[in-house]
């Protein structure tokens, strides 16, 4: 080679280097990312002591506030290169999102916080297909949103009930998956409903939910016929910890079994990872819940694989001030709840109700479900409201611990904090909940039922059940059908009154809970294959025949049908208790420190 040519050479290798360098530099890239959100809009908790403007002086986490200034914080320190997603369940859980069909007030004030890619969770069918297009419709008409992502969902062409999600799917307000650039990176993004998932969204049919192996594969390859330099799954299917103390679950089997995922944004288990998890090449992370931490992924993506060059969860404290126009528009919002909702019921969203010193949970470890000190405080507060509200009353109360959703923390609560416990599900009137129903079944039915739900938990702890009015004694190591000796309720007069399990008594004995949970009762047939027969009745003896007709009316007087619901019940139970130490705000019963058992195992003879 010449001394001019290889000089000429050298020139052209100094003006490109830079140029190379550049290039390199490019594939950079940062992902912020939460999960499971639940409408926690205000840090938790007590909600009283959420201060977002200030800092030091709470111990709340999370707050849409905190996160969308963290957001901003983040992203500032690399704007070209930085995504911000959610794996699901946004929605549901908060005295926010009963007025989000009305208002559409969190996803525009989620874009804004610079969300912009979200999966759908199993939480937001809560109300129903139908209704999440609506709040989906309501929603983009007060702004942009972020774009909306349900990978595995299917809709029923002869059912008219999800024409309002397959409308918006047809104008890309929703999508199955997504194509962005960042950075000089095209991101390819798609969306799983995990199998649990599905399995506990009752409401989301006639939407159903292919395959997730199946799916997945079907997702990357058209992700990478379109040249995808990285591809994402916000997978709202979940993980945990294996006996052995190792992760697995539905997200590490996706893992495991589809090529091409280079990261997995996961959701529905509340999982908190503290360091990414790295399944066959995989990159695993979520959050936990609740927006109690954001995480931050920082990749290099080079040569087709993306390497995780730094992982961090970021607490959403108080040790940074929130984002005061957000902050303003989250008030403006609890303003707004109080007139449409909270007033009519003589409530107001921040007025304190109740203070305790010790907490009150549930948690559905099998080992603890039985300790639950809120269990047994919710079941004798439905208990106590259909007694003393309600033309009949009940004989027994029920609940189950899926349907409590949230812990009452030490402090002083209010109403929104106490409708997080019991925030599930709607009736037919505007009052967010599930209707409280009453069904009457005979002695020999009512430990059929027991016997049932006795054994109903051990493959789902949400089924787990909590009473009142009732003790029932049982022998753990008998068999299913036999381990109950006795039932035994408790009137009002304090007598007890021991049920009759033969055949010839007719004598009917009521049962209430939600309309959801005594469903199960009308399908016990068909979940023990034959084995056992209760028929659910109306007081007068007639089998009911839908659900809707068991439902309690809490003001016949009225013209107006008046639905109960748990979070009502709880409300004014607590409000009802003793203010022991005089400042106004009634004390938490002491007797829900530990109360004892309801269903009381015992010693074969």
């Amino acid at each position: 080679m010449s001394s001019a040519r290889a000089v000429t050479c050298s020139i052209v290798l100094m003006l490109l280097l830079p140029l190379l360098i550049s290039a390199q530099e490019n594939q950079k890239l940062v992902i912020l990312h939460t999960n499971d959100m639940h409408s926690r809009l205000e840090g938790y908790a007590p909600s009283g002591e959420y201060s977002p403007l200030t800092v030091n002086d709470d111990n709340t986490t999370g707050g849409f506030s905190r996160i969308a200034a963290l957001i901003e914080k983040e992203r500032s320190q690399f704007p070209e290169g930085t995504l911000v997603v959610d794996a699901g369940d946004f929605l549901m859980g908060t005295i926010f999102h009963p007025l989000e069909e009305k208002t559409g007030f969190q996803l525009p004030l989620m874009a804004e916080m610079g969300y912009e890619v979200m999966a759908l969770g199993n939480h937001e069918f809560d109300y129903g297909p139908a209704t999440l297009a609506r709040i989906i419709e309501r929603s983009a008409q007060n702004g942009p949103i972020p774009q909306l992502l349900l990978g595995n969902g299917d809709f029923d062409a002869n059912d008219t009930r999800d024409d309002g999600l397959e409308n918006l799917f047809s104008r890309g307000v929703i999508s199955r998956t997504m194509v962005l650039e960042k950075n000089g990176l095209k991101i390819g993004i798609f969306s799983l409903m995990g199998t649990d998932a599905d399995e506990v969204a009752p409401y989301a049919p006639p939407v159903t939910f292919s395959k997730q192996t199946a799916s997945a594969r079907m997702m990357v390859r058209e992700l990478k016929s379109k040249g995808c330099d990285l591809i994402i799954c916000l997978s709202h299917s979940g993980l945990e910890k294996n006996k052995k103390g190792e992760w697995s679950g539905e997200d590490v089997k996706i893992a495991s079994k589809v090529k091409g995922i280079d990261i997995i944004i996961s959701g529905h288990s509340h999982s908190k990872l503290s360091e990414p998890l790295r399944i066959n090449g995989v990159t695993i992370v979520q959050t936990g819940s609740y927006g109690s931490s954001v995480g931050r992924l920082d990749l290099e993506v080079s040569a087709g694989e993306a390497v995780v060059t730094e992982y961090r969860l970021i607490p959403v404290d108080d040790s940074f001030a929130g984002d005061p126009e957000v902050h303003r528009r989250i008030e403006e919002q609890k303003a707004l709840i109080d007139r449409e909702l909270l007033s009519p019921l003589g409530y107001e969203i921040s007025k304190p109700l109740i203070s305790t010193p010790f907490e009150l949970s549930c948690d559905e470890s099998p080992d603890l479900l039985e300790k639950s000190n809120l269990g047994p405080l919710v079941a004798d507060a439905i208990y106590n409201y259909v007694n003393s509200s309600s033309e009949r009353g009940t004989d027994i109360a029920m609940v189950a611990a899926g349907v409590i959703r949230d812990a009452i923390v030490p402090g002083t609560n209010s109403v929104q904090d106490i409708f997080r416990v019991m925030s599930l599900g709607s009736g037919n009137d505007d009052v967010p909940g599930y209707p409280i129903a009453t069904v009457y079944v005979t002695g020999r039915e009512l430990k059929s039922v027991i016997e049932i739900l006795l054994v109903a938990w051990k493959s789902s702890p949400s089924n787990y059940c909590y009473y009142s009015g009732i003790e029932v004694e049982y022998d753990p190591d008998r068999w299913l059908l036999r381990k109950i000796s006795s039932v035994t309720l408790s009137r009002s007069d304090g007598s007890m009154e021991e049920v009759d399990f033969s055949k010839n008594n007719p004598k009917l004995y009521s049962i209430s809970a939600n309309s959801y949970m005594l469903e199960f009762i009308g399908i016990i047939k068909k979940t023990t294959f034959g084995l056992v027969n209760v028929v659910p009745k109306l007081s007068d003896g007639t089998p009911m025949l839908s659900i809707t007709d068991a439902v309690v009316d809490f003001d016949p007087s009225q013209e107006r049908f008046l639905e109960g619901k748990e979070w009502i019940a709880l409300t004014r139970l607590l409000s009802e208790m003793h203010d022991t130490d005089g400042d106004g705000v009634p004390d938490m019963n002491t007797f829900y420190r530990n109360p004892p058992l309801r269903v009381i195992p015992v010693e074969r003879e």
